[in-house]
């Protein structure tokens, strides 16, 4: 978030590489020593939002090998983070009884985990699953949400079922469904 505010992300795609201060022309001279007090700055952001351990370790790295050697030591970490996450979203299921604004928080929060993740998929994807996922009472709801040709975000099916009741049958979730 730092470097994003300091609008500095940029400095992470690319190495920086010495250049020879005897052949080199006083522009490329001029270029190089602002990237490296650019480097530098994203270097110390870099280490001072990091783990009290880790800032020794990398004290003397460019931000471009900062960034190369940090994604591959927790590349195996978030994605056995993304598997767990994954699992849990498409496996939960609601139970009669259960709150549904409860449930429907835990399944937003995997969805917003999945994203900060960098596991993007269609919103009627998980439209989808958290339908799967509803108990028997919710049958009726479920056909008429399929019924509609409307497009319904994920925000606004959470909104729908909030307001249906899940002991209600018939009319009352699919007006519900049909006032949307």
């Amino acid at each position: 978030m730092a470097l994003h505010y300091e609008d500095k992300e940029h400095i992470l795609d690319k190495e920086l590489t010495e250049i020879d201060e005897n052949t080199a022309t006083p522009e490329e001279m001029e270029e190089y020593r602002a990237q490296c007090k650019e480097a530098t700055k994203v270097s110390c952001i870099m280490v001072s939002t990091m783990t009290p351990k880790l800032p020794r370790f990398y004290e003397d790295f460019w931000p471009y090998e900062m960034c190369q050697d940090l994604m591959e030591k927790y590349h195996q970490e978030a994605h056995q983070e993304r598997y767990e996450i994954f699992t849990s979203f498409i496996t939960t299921k609601m139970k009669d009884g259960d709150s549904i604004m409860t449930y429907l928080q835990r399944m937003q929060g995997y969805v917003d985990h999945l994203l900060k993740l960098n596991i993007n998929f269609d919103e009627e994807l998980a439209i989808d699953i958290v339908l799967h996922s509803l108990p028997t009472c919710y049958d009726q709801f479920k056909m008429t949400y399929h019924l509609i040709k409307e497009e319904i975000s994920l925000s606004k099916l959470q909104g729908l079922l909030r307001t249906s009741k899940s002991g209600m049958k018939g009319k009352a979730i699919e007006s519900t469904l049909a006032a949307a």
